[in-house]
């Protein structure tokens, strides 16, 4: 049976056996006419006024985006909501890159993200985590830090939040809190975000917005320096926008993540001893840092002893920037890392998915098939394929004739589960 993965730009075909599970979520049509459904909720919105009303002429506006690893189509939603706020000035807008720990974006690199007339008439910054200079302090957070955000978005006289709704390895649902925490926060109030006790929570996982205690800290930092207004949508395999949630942050939000969870959670009857995924292709499939959460999605159906193939290009390398590749030296095997992680001493920035992927390494055996060198796969604790049907030949010697086998062809866009 051919079943085809989103990987990179332009897909892989792949052939499985013909009793494979295919896992996917509910397949949604695209909207007829997606403008008009984005202007409709920004003059229609969830629990606030409609938002050419909210804001004045002389407002300065900022509007904070997801960076190039999310496939949230800024292209399209800011102007839109340039177009709505058309009686305000363009030089009163800044449109505020929420990179978190990520690199900053290049001008090619945001006109690929946001159109080449956004980025030629209107100011487009990069969030930096780590410049003191650009961060304000707006608060403590009861979960032990300082909260800093960054200056331009604290002293705008009214802040738009845009993103994109899809189901989280631990916070639960992304969009919504999210697009601020920690898309354009301190370093220091990242670290905690993100700590070895915060990802390594129980409650810390897909699809649970309960007393989630990385869902629970996005909302209490973004209540100190609220966004006073929210744009999010949900996108089908296609990319294309299937739903839209605009208005007051929390109730739009949450709305959001009801609808991702309808479509996207899908039960399984038991676990598998092979999964299948992908990283959703591009542009979340860049590099071996995001590819975690495909490898994640197939943790929560594999077999404890099991093998999760991963397919994801990596044209973007580890990457080279962060921290991901030096802590993965540190130690010889993903039990160390763990032990090395949970030690309340150790404390660098891009732990936390050195902390997820470690996990999922020591309850499965992980085979990574992406354009990086075998070396370079190997040197992160994979083993490399560079054929997944001759792989799975090889895995029938391990598990048998009857080796059970499911396949994620949009890797984390799909959340499967087993109740236990």
């Amino acid at each position: 049976m051919k079943t085809t993965l989103l990987y990179g730009k332009d897909g892989l075909t792949i052939d499985v056996p013909d009793d494979s599970l295919i896992v996917e979520p509910k397949n949604l049509p695209g909207l007829e006419n997606e403008e008009e459904a984005v202007i409709q909720a920004l003059q229609e919105p969830i629990g606030t006024q409609p938002l050419r009303d909210m804001v004045k002429g002389t407002d300065k506006v900022a509007i904070v985006i997801s960076d190039i690893t999310r496939p949230t189509p800024n292209h399209k939603l800011v102007p839109w909501i340039l177009k709505e706020l058309s009686h305000v000035p363009l030089e009163n807008f800044v449109v505020i890159n929420g990179t978190g720990t990520h690199r900053d974006q290049t001008r090619e690199e945001f006109v690929q993200m946001l159109g080449e007339w956004v980025v030629d008439n209107v100011r487009v910054i990069n969030h930096h985590c780590h410049e003191k200079e650009e961060l304000v302090k707006v608060g403590e957070s009861r979960f032990g830090c300082d909260a800093y955000l960054n200056k331009e978005y604290v002293e705008a006289d009214f802040k738009i939040v845009t993103g994109f709704i899809e189901p989280h390895f631990f916070a639960g649902f992304s969009g919504g809190p999210k697009g601020i925490m920690p898309g354009i926060a301190g370093i220091e109030t990242i670290m905690t975000f993100h700590n070895a006790r915060m990802i390594g929570d129980p409650l810390a996982t897909w699809g649970n917005m309960e007393n989630n205690p990385v869902q629970d800290m996005a909302r209490e930092v973004n209540r100190m320096c609220k966004p006073d207004f929210m744009l999010n949508v949900t996108l089908n395999r296609e990319k294309e926008i299937t739903a839209v949630f605009a208005g007051e942050l929390f109730e739009a939000h949450d709305q959001g993540c009801a609808f991702a969870k309808e479509h996207a959670m899908i039960r399984c009857d038991h676990r598998f001893d092979v999964v299948i995924t992908s990283n959703s292709g591009y542009p979340l499939d860049q590099n071996l840092y995001q590819a975690v959460k495909g490898m994640s999605a197939a943790h929560k159906i594999v077999k404890k002893g099991g093998t999760i193939i991963c397919a994801a290009e990596c044209s973007d390398g580890l990457p080279n920037h962060g921290n991901y590749a030096s802590i993965l030296k540190m130690r010889k095997t993903p039990q160390e890392i763990l032990d090395m992680i949970n030690d309340p001493s150790f404390k660098i920035f891009d732990q936390w998915q050195v902390q997820k992927q470690a996990v999922i390494q020591v309850w499965a055996d992980v085979h990574v098939y992406s354009s990086l060198s075998d070396e370079t796969v190997e040197l992160a604790m994979f083993t490399p394929t560079r054929d997944i049907t001759e792989n799975l030949n090889e895995l029938k010697k391990k598990y048998g004739e009857q080796m059970t086998v499911a396949v994620l062809p949009l890797g984390p866009l799909t959340i499967p589960y087993v109740e236990e």
